[in-house]
């Protein structure tokens, strides 16, 4: 069962709800275990997209399932009359394989009326994680549903080739102006090689021979559906940090084929997906961020709460000594929580100035 369930029965109390993710995530299959087969319609499915167009609603149970729905031009307005008609009768749930609050296609506003959820792949806490086999699996399968039950390396690349060419042959020219379809499957292969430094849309733009802007264009829209996201730098006013320099990482964090840089990316989704349940859920105010000085002092991780720093994540492969750019970084922040993390390390110990060493397992337990 989904990490989202309760929270979803939930706030379907109040208001409409919206669950965002990547495709393939397990939207589909949590709408359809809180609303039945007959309560749901999805816009990619004919036979549901005439009903829809018709205004012609499952007249059985207490939930509409819609999914897909953003494509539809109008959508906007059709959630915001069917919400004014069926409050307090009919709760109404959406889906997306897309940032919902982008693709408003204008209309009227939707404010006050749902609450946003976003669902993120398969994390160590979901799964109730503990053997060292089922850690290695997840870090090799990514953590989408299909490639990580099947426990099959061959099945899993099917998968992920599989994946690439829906998105870019379906999901983006359903919902975007894109000519060149050949450089954005370009640009999809060529970024999980960038993971985990500094993104730079100048070379890119040589490796593609296409402008800046058409490859800024490109990275907006893979970020707008959940193919990547982007972590900005940390700054604060003791510290000489870079300012614009922003790292990405990918969902399916199994398309980085370097070890150490892949479980950089796994360690990034959990972090993002437990600052967007703090926001989504509880309403805290968290950033994901990294940190890194002009000195080229670099910390891999930094989350803040109003914008105050909390904890800081140090990234490494195996046992190592305590990096010394996050001695810096406690330093300057004594109360923030400083962790050095290893993917195959055993080490678990705390540090004379408070840095805690421990295996990444035992710290992505704690999290949703």
């Amino acid at each position: 069962m989904s990490y989202l369930y309760e929270q979803v029965l939930k706030d379907l109390k109040k208001k409409m709800v919206f669950i965002a993710g990547a495709r393939q995530t397990g939207k589909t299959s949590l709408a359809l275990l809180i609303a039945s087969k007959k309560q749901y319609l999805n816009w990619d499915i004919d036979r549901d997209r005439e009903s829809i167009l018709k205004r012609q609603w499952p007249a059985s149970g207490k939930i509409l399932a819609l999914d897909e729905i953003h494509k539809y031009r109008n959508w906007r307005n059709l959630l915001k009359g069917l919400y004014d008609d069926w409050k307090g009768k009919k709760s109404i749930l959406v889906t997306g394989s897309a940032k919902l609050d982008y693709y408003r296609r204008g209309g009227d506003s939707l404010q006050g009326r749902y609450h946003l959820l976003r669902m993120h792949p398969l994390s160590v806490s979901e799964l109730k994680i503990s053997k060292e086999s089922e850690w290695k699996s997840l870090l090799l399968l990514g953590g989408f549903p299909e490639p990580f039950f099947s426990q099959s390396e061959t099945e899993t690349k099917r998968w992920r080739r599989e994946y690439r060419v829906r998105l870019i042959k379906e999901e983006i020219t359903s919902l975007e102006n894109i000519k060149d379809l050949g450089n954005m499957e370009l640009l999809s292969l060529r970024l999980p090689e960038l993971v985990a430094s500094p993104l730079s849309i100048n070379s890119l733009r040589e490796d593609l021979q296409t402008s800046h802007r058409t490859v800024s264009h490109y990275i907006d829209i893979l970020e707008r559906l959940f193919f990547l996201f982007r972590v900005p730098p940390f700054g604060a006013p003791k510290l000489r940090a870079v300012k614009k320099e922003q790292k990405h990482y990918h969902y399916d964090w199994g398309l980085v084929s370097d070890p150490s840089k892949r479980f950089e990316n796994l360690v990034a989704s959990h972090l993002l997906k437990w600052v967007n349940w703090e926001e989504d859920v509880l309403g805290e105010e968290l950033e994901l961020r990294y940190f890194r000085d002009i000195d080229g002092r670099e910390v891999d991780f930094v989350i803040t709460r109003n914008r105050i720093p909390i904890l800081c994540v140090e990234c490494k492969w195996d046992d190592r000594d305590i990096d010394p750019s996050l001695t810096y970084l406690k330093n300057k922040f004594p109360n923030i929580e400083a962790l050095q993390i290893s993917a195959v390390g055993k080490k678990d110990y705390e540090s004379t100035n408070g840095i805690r060493v421990l295996p990444a397992l035992a710290f992505l337990q704690r999290f949703v």
